[in-house]
């Protein structure tokens, strides 16, 4: 993950290159330019920033509530075929069915509905375009980002980072 000072500094042809491979972070300095509903969004599951803390690893802290991006290809979720679910790193609420998971070849889980009653999603103004930002109606962690070019039958093409997820096998 790039932290904000790294990506400025790096600067140059990089950011737009990595921009639309669509490798950069999110980065938590800029939630100013995320929607304002998110400040005001109060979710069932509430807790401290050092619980959070406490709870996940450095790197899911990072992402569900810091809305950073984890590396593309660096998810052992991209390679999960396995029946079962995936649920929220953060509450465990259950998110996405497997059978809904397919290979976008953006380097991150992908899938074309979440369950229902799953997710809640957002304006993210924060890269200078608006995109649609996923977050766990639960517990509002930061799960990625949904976009128009999926498959059928819903079109979309919801972006996950693996480390906002966590794989249950389906019990045989």
């Amino acid at each position: 993950m790039f932290s904000r000072r790294q990506f400025l500094v790096a600067g140059g042809g990089l950011g737009a290159a990595a921009l639309v491979v669509g490798v950069l972070p999110k980065f938590a300095a800029s939630t100013a330019l995320v929607s304002d509903a998110s400040a005001e969004e109060v979710f069932e599951v509430a807790h401290s920033d050092s619980e959070w803390r406490a709870m996940l690893s450095p790197e899911q802290y990072e992402i569900l509530r810091k809305e950073g991006t984890e590396r593309a290809y660096s998810s052992p979720l991209n390679n999960e075929h396995r029946e079962g679910l995936f649920v929220c790193a953060g509450c465990n609420l259950p998110l996405f069915s497997s059978k809904t998971k397919f290979d976008s070849g953006t380097g991150w889980p992908s899938f074309w509905t979440p369950l229902d009653n799953a997710v809640a999603t957002r304006q993210d103004r924060s890269l200078g375009v608006v995109r649609e930002e996923v977050h766990c109606r639960r517990c509002g962690g930061h799960l990625g980002h949904v976009f128009d070019d999926g498959p059928k039958p819903t079109g979309l093409r919801y972006c996950m980072n693996g480390l906002a997820l966590t794989f249950v096998p389906q019990a045989v």
